[in-house]
């Protein structure tokens, strides 16, 4: 997967995110810091070598975002993670992993337990001397997380959800979300749907977790297709805790096979997954196409040939993320009839993705996180 570019800086770097690195690597250290001091809205706050020096640093140093090692001596990172979390709850701790099958699980254990995101560890030759991809993808990932660190900060109390009631045609509901952000709301869907297709990011495992484990298998029936950008063997294992967590029939979706109600289908790792039409049925069909909002798999392909194979029979969800990814494939649901409904930016890790939707005037709701499995559930009782 290729990560989106990283977010503009901020407008004024008097005010830098603070970062901590917390590695037993000094090799590793000596790379992150070479990379981020580079950057005037970045600060390097702290560099420590395991998990008990993290806690002491954050007793009297202000931290934005951890970058967590998880094998090191005296404290682990996993078990360092709710420590930290409980001595700042509004941290934002991203996991340094390896792009292995026991990494990918502690990853996300990890990100079950709390934390906003990983990375995979550098270990080649090139990632060591400060690859670009991995540079892209730590500058981003620390960006986002500490403009959305500041943002919740500061913060108001939450508004209401922004949902749309049956309305005239042509009457569309303007609904104040944010304090500084007004959202056009689509009619509410009158019919039920046949598909319900996800598309989530950063803090999107976790965000699946507790959507579908509110949802659990039963609740719906339709398929529910998943594009979560994630590296190969990852979403192997994502699929893997989306079963434990929720009772689904949850899997990688594999070329030719066919959709099916009660089952979920993740997009695997470096493939997009698409939906064709053979007949009376609904084909998986996965391609290695070039990367969409410099991603693969990306959500934009799978809801654009969701739209063509269901037609206005589609319900479309939009979790937390960056970027964009998932605003031009959710017009081309809409365009056809179907429905889409987004994250709120304060239940959202990052509200990238969401917002992009959200403020385009294709939902039909914006909800925070607790609220969305009850709404489509609801919907999905007409069925």
């Amino acid at each position: 997967m290729t990560m989106p570019p990283a977010p503009p800086m901020p407008a004024s770097a008097a005010d830098p995110i603070r970062v901590m690195l917390v590695d037993d690597s000094a090799v590793v250290r000596g790379l992150v810091t070479r990379i981020l001091e580079s950057e005037p809205d970045i600060e390097i706050a702290a560099s420590v070598g395991n998990g008990q020096m993290a806690l002491s640093t954050l007793e009297r140093v202000s931290i934005d975002v951890v970058l967590l090692d998880i094998e090191m001596p005296v404290m682990d990172g996993l078990t360092a993670l709710p420590k930290l979390l409980q001595a700042d709850p509004g941290l934002k701790i991203i996991m340094q992993s390896t792009l292995t099958m026991k990494g990918a699980n502690v990853s996300l254990r990890a990100l079950e337990m709390g934390a906003a995101d990983y990375i995979p560890k550098p270990t080649a030759t090139r990632e060591l001397a400060g690859g670009a991809d991995f540079r892209t993808e730590l500058l981003g990932k620390i960006r986002a997380l500490g403009q959305a660190r500041r943002r919740n900060a500061n913060r108001p109390p939450r508004p209401a959800a922004a949902v749309s009631s049956p309305r005239p045609a042509g009457a569309p509901a303007r609904v104040q979300i944010h304090p500084s952000t007004t959202v056009t709301l689509r009619t509410a869907p009158v019919e039920s749907f046949d598909v319900i297709a996800i598309g989530s990011s950063t803090g999107g495992p976790q965000a699946l977790f507790t959507l579908l484990g509110t949802m659990r298998a039963g609740t719906v029936a339709q398929p529910i297709l998943i594009t979560q950008h994630m590296p190969a063997t990852f979403t192997t294992i994502l699929a893997e805790h989306i079963s434990r967590v929720s009772g689904w029939e949850a899997r990688e979706g594999q070329d030719g096979e066919v959709v099916r109600s009660g089952r979920v289908y993740i997009a695997p790792g470096d493939f997009h997954m698409v939906v064709e039409v053979r007949g009376a049925e609904k084909i998986l069909r996965l391609n290695k196409n070039p990367p969409e909002n410099f991603c693969r798999p990306s959500v934009d392909p799978m809801l654009r040939s969701i739209a063509a194979a269901y037609g206005r029979r589609v319900m479309t969800c939009i979790l937390t993320g960056m970027g964009s990814d998932g605003l031009k494939g959710g017009q081309a649901v809409v365009a056809c009839g179907g429905t889409v409904i987004a994250q709120d930016e304060p239940s959202s890790v990052v509200w990238g993705m969401p917002g992009s939707v959200a403020t385009a005037g294709v939902c039909s709701a914006v909800l925070p996180l607790p609220e969305i499995a009850p709404w489509i559930m609801k919907q999905a009782a007409r069925r």
